[in-house]
C-alpha cells in the first residue's frame, strides 16, 4: 500500500489511540434544523478518527477528540468547579453535533475539560498537545499548571506538554476559550452573533482535532516543500527542535524509492522524467524524511503557477507551462450539522467530489480556512483552491456604508493580528499543490494597507498568485484586478 492511499485508513496511521472514557450514550446530536446524511456516523468513539495532518505524519499518536466536560461561565470567573456536562470534540459548541449547540458570547468564557492517560515516551523523548485549530483565543493547563495560550481561529498550534505531566495516573488537561465574535475585529469570516442574509452561525472553541503526539528529544516541526517544474527538481527544508545532525530526504512513486538525498540545510532532489501535478492529472510523489530519531512521511505535488502572456500579447494564468481557464464556486465552508467543522472525512471529501462533478476545475475557499485534510483531498483529486484569508472589521469595511475608501486600519493591534494569522495561513499550506492563489481581503472586508500587505505575501511566497482584493476597491499590487 502506498503512502498516499494509507492516509485514507485509520488503522495505518492510529496506531496509538486511547478509549473514550466516557459512555456513549452521555452524548446525542442536539436537535438542529437540519443535519446531513454523515450526521448518522457521527459517534463518541469515532468522531473524525483520521490522522491530521497528512503533511508531516508520525506513526504514534493519541486522538483526543470525543466527549469532554464543557461549562459556559462570565468571562472573569475562574476555572470552574463543576462543569454543565459533556460536548464532543471537536464539533463547536454552537453545532448540533457537538451535543450541546449553546452560544457563548463576548461576556462568556467556554471551558474543557478531560483526563488522558500519558502515552510512553522513549528516554529523552517529549510529549506534544496538538490543536487543529481553536476559535479564538486558547489558554491550556495540564495537572493545574498553566502550559500556554494562543490567539487565532484558523491556524493549528502545539504546545510541549512533557514537564507537566505526572508520573502515574490521568493527566487532567483544561482549556478555556474566549470568542468575541464580531464584537471584535479579529478574523472570523462569515461568522456573527445574530445570523442572517450572508452572514452565519458564529464559532466559539475547539472545532478541529484535538491529539496528542510523543516525539523524540530532537524532532521535525514542519517541512517546507518547493517544487521547481523548470529545473526537475523538489527542495526540501526541515525545521527542526533540537539538533538532530543530518538530515534524509528520499522521495517515492508509489511504492518504489526513486530520489534521494542528505544535509543539513535545504536538500534539493533532482526528479527524472517527473510527473506534474494537475487537475486533470493530480499525480502526488510520496516523501519520506529522517533527522536523528525522528521519522516522518508526507507527499508532495511538483507543479507551476505564473501569469504570463500568451502569443497575441494577453495576460493569462499558466499552470506547468500551459494556459488553463478556471470555473469554480465560492465555497462556504459551513456545515447545517457540524458549522464549521465537517461531520466526517468522508462529508469533507463528498464535497470535492461533487464540485468536480458539477464541472468545476477549481474552487474558491470563502474566508475561511479549513482542516489539513480537505486540502489533501484536494490535493488527491485535483481541485485548484484559491484561498482566502478570513477576513476581519478592520479597515475600510466601512466604505460599504458610504465613506470614502481610506485603506488604514482603525486599531494597530488587530493589524498584528492579523499579520500574524496571514502569516501562519501561509506557512502552514504552504506544501499543498492545490493551493495555487492567495486571496487577501475579500472585497472591503477589513481592508487595510493593501500594497504593503500584498507585496508582503508575493515576497513571501512567490509561488503562487496573488489576488489583494476580490472586488471593491483595486490598487496596483498583486496578480489579479
Amino acid at each position: 500500500m502506498t503512502f498516499i492511499r494509507a492516509l485514507t485508513t485509520v488503522s495505518v496511521v492510529t496506531l496509538l489511540s486511547l478509549p473514550i472514557f466516557t459512555a456513549a450514550q452521555e452524548w446525542k446530536p442536539a436537535a438542529g434544523p437540519l443535519m446531513t446524511r454523515w450526521a448518522k456516523d457521527v459517534a463518541p468513539d469515532k468522531a473524525l478518527p483520521e490522522y491530521p495532518r497528512p503533511q508531516l505524519v508520525r506513526k504514534e499518536w493519541v486522538n483526543l477528540n470525543g466527549l469532554w466536560d464543557y461549562a459556559i461561565a462570565p468571562k472573569a470567573d475562574a476555572t470552574p468547579n463543576q462543569y454543565q456536562g459533556k460536548i464532543l470534540v471537536p464539533y463547536p459548541v454552537e453545532s448540533a453535533l457537538s451535543g450541546v449547540m449553546k452560544r457563548v458570547g463576548a461576556d462568556n468564557k467556554l471551558w474543557y475539560r478531560r483526563t488522558f492517560d500519558a502515552p510512553r515516551l522513549a528516554e529523552g523523548g517529549r510529549l506534544l498537545l496538538h490543536f487543529g485549530a481553536v476559535d479564538w483565543e486558547t489558554t491550556v493547563w495540564l495537572n493545574g499548571k498553566q502550559i500556554g495560550s494562543h490567539r487565532g481561529g484558523y491556524d493549528p498550534f502545539t504546545f510541549d506538554v512533557t514537564d507537566a505531566l505526572k508520573a502515574t495516573g490521568p493527566q487532567e488537561l483544561i482549556v478555556s476559550v474566549w470568542d468575541p465574535t464580531n464584537d471584535g475585529q479579529q478574523p472570523r469570516g462569515k461568522q456573527v452573533k445574530n445570523p442572517g442574509g450572508i452572514f452565519y452561525t458564529s464559532v466559539t472553541g475547539i472545532w478541529q482535532t484535538a491529539w496528542l503526539e510523543p516525539v523524540p528529544k530532537s524532532y521535525i516541526r514542519s517541512l517546507k516543500i518547493t517544487p521547481d517544474v523548470d529545473g526537475q527538481q523538489v527542495k526540501i527544508q526541515a525545521d527542526t527542535q533540537g539538533d538532530p545532525g543530518q538530515i534524509s530526504a528520499t522521495v517515492l512513486d508509489g511504492d518504489r524509492e526513486i530520489a534521494s538525498a542528505n544535509g543539513t540545510g535545504a536538500i534539493t532532489i533532482k526528479i527524472d522524467n517527473p510527473r506534474l501535478w494537475s487537475g486533470e492529472s493530480p499525480f502526488l510523489y510520496g516523501l519520506r524524511v529522517k533527522a536523528g530519531d525522528d521519522a516522518v512521511e508526507s507527499y508532495f505535488g511538483l507543479r507551476k503557477i505564473e501569469v504570463k502572456k500568451d502569443d497575441k500579447g494577453v495576460n493569462r494564468i499558466y499552470l506547468n507551462n500551459h494556459p488553463i481557464f478556471m470555473v469554480g464556486p465560492l465555497d462556504q465552508g459551513f456545515w447545517p450539522d457540524g458549522i464549521y467543522t465537517a461531520p466526517t472525512d468522508e462529508a469533507l471529501k463528498s464535497d470535492i467530489e461533487i464540485t468536480k462533478k458539477l464541472g468545476f476545475n477549481a474552487t474558491r475557499k470563502h474566508v475561511k480556512v479549513e482542516p489539513a485534510r480537505w486540502y489533501y483531498w484536494c490535493d488527491k483529486l485535483g481541485l485548484l483552491v484559491w484561498q482566502d484569508m478570513p477576513a476581519g472589521d478592520n479597515g475600510m469595511v466601512r466604505a460599504r456604508r458610504g465613506q470614502t475608501p481610506t485603506d488604514k486600519s482603525n486599531d494597530p493591534k488587530a493589524v498584528e493580528e492579523f499579520d500574524a494569522e496571514l502569516k501562519s495561513l501561509i506557512d502552514t499550506h504552504y506544501n499543498h499543490p492545490s493551493i495555487i492563489m492567495w486571496v487577501v481581503f475579500n472585497e472591503g472586508w477589513g481592508q487595510h494597507e493593501t500594497p504593503r500587505t500584498v507585496n508582503w505575501v508575493k515576497q513571501y511566497d512567490p509561488s503562487r498568485l496573488i489576488n489583494p482584493a476580490s472586488g471593491w476597491t483595486d490598487h496596483p499590487v498583486g496578480d489579479v484586478i
